[in-house]
């Protein structure tokens, strides 16, 4: 991970069901035969890192009067966008079209009148990731110089390359806060907590999205960008017996 400046909290859940030898629900309690006296809880861990990593959505779009000349124009605006984007550091293995589409363009058909085909729109969509978010800035600035007034820059996120280790701590976290929880109703209800029966897990943590700042302009040389801090948040419902 290129950063590891971490903060770091965790967080507790408030669904608690408790039963020993009960089954809660229906708003009353009744005697249950089935499976030994437990108490299940649900724990959370949540772990904040920074981001390593940019991913984007840059495009070109170019209209002309024929099919031809629109796709030719695309064509070459997306191969400028492409090499001043590997000029910038980004590896060829990193830069991968993502959309190409043409579509026709229409006028008239106003009040009833015959709508007639003007032109055609073409464009041609890549997907970048930049490992080296102490380049990302210069990427997009370069990439849209490059295009020109044709370029389209949309889908800006942040994501950390290898989140193994705050899953880790996310996870180790969670299931201490379960285990709390469930050890203070052992208690509460004078038994002692026994092995583990159940462990069911969930972890969330998805791309930081990035605002393209608004007033910037097509041709400037770099594009200001922040990326802030991702959370990884693991929740797991433990099921302990109740000696």
């Amino acid at each position: 991970m290129t950063r590891k400046r971490w903060v770091q909290k965790a967080m507790g859940s408030a669904a608690l069901l408790v039963a020993f030898g009960l089954t809660a629900g229906c708003g009353n309690n009744t005697a249950s035969a089935d499976g030994p006296p437990g108490v299940s809880v649900n724990g959370v861990g949540e772990v904040q890192g920074t981001p390593d990593t940019l991913t984007a959505q840059i495009g070109v779009e170019t209209t002309a009067g024929d099919v031809t000349t629109a796709i030719d124009q695309a064509n070459a605006a997306v191969g400028k966008v492409t090499d001043a984007i590997s000029d910038a550091g980004v590896d060829r293995e990193d830069i991968q079209t993502q959309q190409v589409s043409i579509n026709p363009q229409y006028s008239g058909g106003m009040l009833g009148g015959t709508s007639e085909i003007s032109g055609y729109q073409a464009t041609n969509t890549l997907r970048i990731t930049v490992r080296d978010l102490s380049r990302a800035s210069t990427v997009l600035g370069d990439a849209t110089s490059a295009g020109g007034n044709a370029t389209r820059i949309s889908g800006v996120s942040f994501r950390i390359d290898d989140d193994s280790e705050l899953i880790s701590d996310a996870r180790a976290r969670a299931f201490a806060d379960a285990r709390d929880r469930a050890e203070q109703y052992a208690t509460l209800s004078g038994s002692d907590l026994g092995q583990v029966l159940s462990i069911t897990e969930n972890i969330t943590g998805q791309d930081q999205p990035s605002r393209f700042p608004e007033g910037a302009s097509m041709a400037d040389s770099s594009v200001p960008i922040e990326p802030g801090q991702q959370t990884v948040s693991v929740s797991v419902a433990v099921k302990w017996a109740l000696d």
